[in-house]
């Protein structure tokens, strides 16, 4: 782990583009089947890079380009819960469904024998909260920035119907991928930094796990995308690194009246 920050710490210098990532619904898919669709625990390098194509205006079919160098690292600031929706398909013509292979003629195959309704089930992340981090050439980096802002197609958490409810861009920032995650404010909801004061007091720090994508990584991923290309989807692997970091609450101890200034009850109106 301490070669994975080393290098981390080596690499050139780069600017590191701040997206917080929150919404009633989110779900980060890396693997599904047809009737399974599942999400992982935070957002995948697909997604966030397929955001960030949206928001430029990149056609499905075209080639990433200079987005494929680009290098992901996610702190969970509010993990969420887990959703499972549970769905039936049917034709409403009364036809039996087809099945998901197709002949050679490229036609779907009929369900044998005839199947009428297809179970199908989505997960989805409930309340969460994420800070990613998206690493790389600044230049590269100021035209995704003012994409997002401006985007030339409608951008979601992962899935069409999963819509971010605040602004998504932070801005960017100069530094390393983990230097930055680990010294932004906690983004967490409002209801659970009430929580956290009604429990810890104003803390100023809390423990935060961050996931940063390293050369040398202990873990590997298969959300490295090649090509969202709907007829020739590709995606490649890539190694990550686990961590944990101590970060700012963005709490503040109250300050208490002094007794020899007294109470002045116009202070804040500055009378």
């Amino acid at each position: 782990m301490e070669t994975a920050v080393t290098t981390e710490r080596s690499a050139s210098q780069e600017s590191v583009l701040l997206l917080r990532l929150a919404g009633p619904l989110q779900s980060w898919g890396d693997g599904s089947r047809f009737n399974r669709r599942e999400t992982r625990p935070e957002p995948t390098k697909s997604g966030v890079v397929g955001l960030l194509a949206a928001a430029a205006g990149r056609r499905r079919d075209e080639p990433l380009g200079d987005l494929l160098g680009l290098r992901v690292g996610v702190r969970v600031d509010q993990e969420g819960t887990l959703l499972r929706d549970y769905h039936t398909v049917s034709d409403y013509r009364g036809r039996p469904l087809p099945q998901s292979g197709v002949s050679a003629k490229g036609v779907q195959k009929p369900t044998s024998p005839a199947k009428y309704t297809h179970i199908t089930e989505r997960f989805y992340l409930q309340d969460a909260v994420f800070l990613v981090g998206v690493a790389g050439p600044s230049p590269v980096l100021a035209a995704l920035a003012d994409a997002i802002v401006r985007p030339a197609f409608p951008l979601f958490l992962g899935r069409r119907s999963c819509a971010p409810t605040q602004p998504i861009l932070l801005g960017l920032r100069s530094g390393t991928l983990v230097d930055v995650l680990a010294h932004e404010v906690w983004q967490a909801g409002e209801a659970v930094k009430r929580e956290f004061e009604r429990r810890h007091q104003r803390l100023p720090h809390v423990d935060r796990p961050i996931t940063v994508e390293t050369a040398d990584g202990d873990d590997v991923r298969a959300d490295d995308p090649l090509s969202f290309d709907p007829m020739s989807r590709r995606y490649g692997t890539r190694r990550v690194t686990h961590l944990w970091r101590t970060i700012p609450t963005g709490f503040h101890d109250p300050v208490e009246p002094s007794d020899s200034e007294g109470h002045d009850p116009f202070a804040l109106l500055g009378w």
